[in-house]
């Protein structure tokens, strides 16, 4: 685990075996942008999702880049299971989305898969 990744976890077993199932849940077939020394990339969306089911809260989003990146807060915490697949630290603005909108950058069939490889309830 990088110290991002611990960053995000501390403190909560919950979170860390929650963390461990996503992670080897990942794959091409949940994220087209997916590499293997990288599993996080282009996971965001789908794991904001499969997230919010889980542990319920809000779906956020920042510009990164450009582009669009999705994460949570549950109970006022931030919750950002795929900040390592950026290179450096990330200036999250905590904008308010949607599960449409997340949905929106990922395919039903991928966000699916996710939940099944993960055990989602």
């Amino acid at each position: 685990m990088t110290k991002s990744e611990v960053s995000v976890t501390a403190g909560s077993q919950r979170l860390v075996d929650f963390y461990q199932r996503l992670r080897n849940s990942w794959s091409v077939e949940t994220g087209r942008h997916w590499q293997p020394g990288n599993p996080a990339a282009g996971q965001c969306s789908v794991t904001a999702l499969v997230v919010h089911d889980e542990l319920g809260g809000e779906i956020l989003k920042t510009d990164v880049n450009g582009a669009w990146h999705f994460y949570n807060r549950v109970d006022h915490k931030r919750i950002d299971f795929t900040m390592s697949q950026f290179d450096g630290p990330i200036s999250y603005d905590d904008i308010p989305s949607t599960r449409a909108e997340a949905l929106g950058d990922c395919s039903e069939q991928q966000y699916e898969l996710l939940r099944a490889r993960i055990g989602a309830s």
